[in-house]
């Protein structure tokens, strides 16, 4: 039977929870004297004086968890919890065998504990020469929620805080400050490591929401649902390789052209290529009777860097997961985007929506009046003459009278016919004039949101102030696992989707998070409908 020490690989188990009481308190006396004395030779070390009680209180903290954790794994019920989760796992598991190991706590205590290890009792055959590799569980672990090496408090918090801060760096500095003395490849790995089995969980729903298994929350029952979809910008690199010396360019003269690499800088030995992508995010949230967010409800987010089809099929998935069959209305707001617009068809089709749910299509408020000036600066006039035109039609596309609007710059567009920019602009209003999207006086009637600011602030947030920036560069696989995690922490949906995370991690094996999109372009459902009928 395993237990829990605190004083070395080969210390004592700890048997009850008073003992580590009565240890914190023998270690906190003495030093109370010291505390009151220096305070009142010193008012303003308060601060100092402040978070040196704090951290002495965490280790106190961390004892006492330490004790708990031990008494509860020497119980009859403890056990046969332990048993059934190793007959339950996806994966069959061998009896196991006892394993020590440190563990440090959120309080940063280090403590040791001797837990059962079951190893998979047989491998499974992945293709025709491939066995897949398989983990085993630390099924005693598992029933607190540990992870590798570390108490489930001091996962959160270093992941979030990971997430939280522009760096990693900083998020070390930010742990320090409160106690937790970690270097940056631990904070980092803490992290990854988190983001990691956060996703999983994502392609394990994935899974079985295409099985058709999927339980739905009805967090969306009988509300008036706003669903907004954009991309940000973030930049990627590659492997690293060696790199190629660049010798400086001369002219006939022998002297050194002025666009030669510099010499002053020495040359990395390795590099790297670099490419700006788009990764994709979504919101989903509850709108009131004036389309704006529904106060005390909290925003669904989500993103990825596999493209449109990955970001289409998950947000049907959403919708399913959290009820929108049985939302009052559903209302797409976007930008411009075509590849948005291609696939909402589809989303409504997959996510299973009944055709007795409104289906609202808007497009964002100033992407369309923007487009009237981008049309009307096509003309090359002044700004001072195409204003007062410019407020006309501004107002009367607010108002929904887009046609009018067409047409006033069909006008100029028929007048002046070789003018590509302009028809661009007109093309881009009447498309989406007649899908709909621009009927402003009926949805504000009706009291749909006009305007994508939720999911533009989102792109700010949840991206740009952690993804992108001078001199910033991600693996992809990596920039997907801090996406993950920023977007919970910036939705407030932390603590549920961890809980749900570690709940499905006890049962659950996944060996990668990554899947294949379904296509979900109605282009390509329209291509292939061609390609039948043709036949």
């Amino acid at each position: 039977m395993g237990g829990i020490s605190v004083d070395g690989r080969d210390g004592k188990f700890i048997k009850t929870v008073a003992e580590m009481l009565i240890r914190f308190t023998g270690e906190v006396f003495p030093r109370l004297a010291e505390w009151e004395r220096r305070l009142k030779a010193d008012p303003q070390d308060l601060e100092v004086l402040e978070q040196e009680v704090q951290r002495e209180f965490a280790r106190g903290a961390g004892l006492l968890v330490a004790g708990l954790i031990s008494v509860v794994m020497q119980t009859p019920e403890f056990s046969a919890s332990a048993e059934q989760t190793r007959q339950e796992y996806s994966v069959p598991l061998s009896k196991g065998r006892e394993r020590r190991m440190s563990m440090q706590l959120l309080g940063g205590v280090i403590m040791w504990i001797t837990s059962l290890y079951c190893e998979p009792s047989r491998r499974r055959g992945k293709g025709e020469n491939e066995v897949e590799v398989v983990s085993g569980l630390h099924i005693e672990q598992a029933q607190f929620g540990m992870a590798k090496k570390i108490s489930p408090g001091l996962e959160s918090i270093v992941s979030r805080q990971s997430a939280l801060c522009p760096s990693f760096e900083l998020a070390c500095d930010e742990l320090d400050r409160q106690g937790l003395s970690l270097d940056l490849k631990a904070v980092r790995r803490i992290a990854q490591q988190c983001s990691d089995k956060l996703l999983k969980l994502r392609t394990a729903e994935l899974a079985s929401w295409r099985a058709g298994t999927l339980a739905s929350t009805n967090e969306l029952a009988g509300k008036r649902v706003s669903i907004q979809i954009d991309g940000g910008r973030t930049k990627l690199r590659g492997f690293l390789r060696t790199a190629i010396p660049q010798v400086e360019t001369r002219d006939e003269n022998g002297l050194v052209v002025s666009d030669a690499p510099g010499r002053s800088k020495r040359v990395a030995k390795r590099t790297f290529d670099g490419e700006w992508r788009e990764p994709k995010l979504m919101t989903i949230f509850i709108h009131n009777e004036k389309g704006r967010l529904e106060k005390k409800t909290q925003m669904t987010m989500d993103g990825t860097f596999a493209g449109p089809d990955a970001m289409a099929e998950l947000v049907a998935m959403h919708l399913h997961r959290l009820g929108a069959a049985k939302a009052l209305s559903l209302t797409f707001v976007s930008d411009g985007a075509v590849w948005i617009w291609d696939r909402i068809d589809q989303i409504v089709a997959q996510a299973g929506i009944p055709k007795e749910v409104a289906i609202h299509q808007v497009l964002d408020t100033c992407h369309a009046v923007h487009h009237v000036s981008l049309a009307l600066a096509a003309l090359g006039v002044t700004i001072e003459q195409r204003m007062p035109l410019y407020r006309d039609l501004r107002t009367r596309l607010r108002n929904g009278e887009w046609e009018y609007v067409v047409k006033e710059l069909q006008i100029f567009a028929d007048d002046d016919p070789n003018n590509t920019d302009l028809q661009t602009e007109l093309s881009y209003l009447q498309r989406h004039g007649e899908a709909g999207r621009l009927n402003y006086a009926d949805f504000r009637r009706r009291g749909l949101p006009l305007g994508s600011g939720a999911i533009e602030s989102s792109i700010r947030r949840v991206i740009n102030q952690r993804l992108k920036g001078n001199g910033i560069f991600w693996l992809e696989d990596h920039a997907e696992e801090m996406l993950q995690l920023r977007a919970l922490v910036i939705s407030r949906r932390w603590d549920e989707r961890i809980k749900q995370m570690r709940s499905w991690t006890k049962k659950n094996h996944l060996t990668d998070w990554r899947w294949t999109p379904r296509p979900m372009s109605c282009k390509l459902e329209s291509q292939i409908l061609d390609a039948k009928n043709a036949l």
